[in-house]
């Protein structure tokens, strides 16, 4: 069996902001803290490389401020989010011009139980979406490729 890839990419109705999506998920039960007890983000910068850092969760404000920076908005910025409830979680990708998001789930995804090679996607457009529609969510387009 060759790998498997699921995303939802999500289109907002004007410019979106790191900080914007992510009040709107830390409100339904999402957190910025992954198990390890850090906050990882990325910056996709001008040399185009795709670097990841780590931060404590007390610089949550710094990590956002870096990430919405009007420095940044040209680039692809990322961040991971974690749902402890659900032991699931994932990396948000803001795209230039961030009116795309895309959301990549883990490799601690859920499941389908009856068909558990399928990403239990539904699970979480129920997870994201409604949180997200505050944030001026308009669409969505989920997917699973096997490759």
């Amino acid at each position: 069996m060759g790998s498997r890839d699921a995303d939802i990419d999500f289109s907002f109705t004007c410019p979106t902001t790191v900080r914007a999506v992510l009040d709107a998920l830390t409100g339904v039960g999402w957190a910025v803290e992954v198990p390890l007890g850090c906050v990882t983000y990325m910056i996709n910068d001008a040399d185009d490389m795709y670097e990841w850092y780590d931060s404590t969760p007390d610089g949550i404000g710094e990590v956002l401020a870096l990430l919405d920076a009007p420095s940044n908005l040209t680039y692809t910025v990322a961040f991971n989010v974690y749902h402890p409830e659900a032991g699931t979680g994932g990396t948000l990708m803001f795209m230039p011009g961030r009116t795309d998001v895309s959301f990549v789930p883990s490799g601690d995804r859920r499941r389908i139980p009856a068909a558990p090679e399928f990403t239990d996607l539904a699970w979480y457009l129920h997870a994201l979406v409604p949180a997200l529609i505050t944030a001026g969510l308009e669409g969505y387009e989920a997917k699973e490729v096997r490759y």
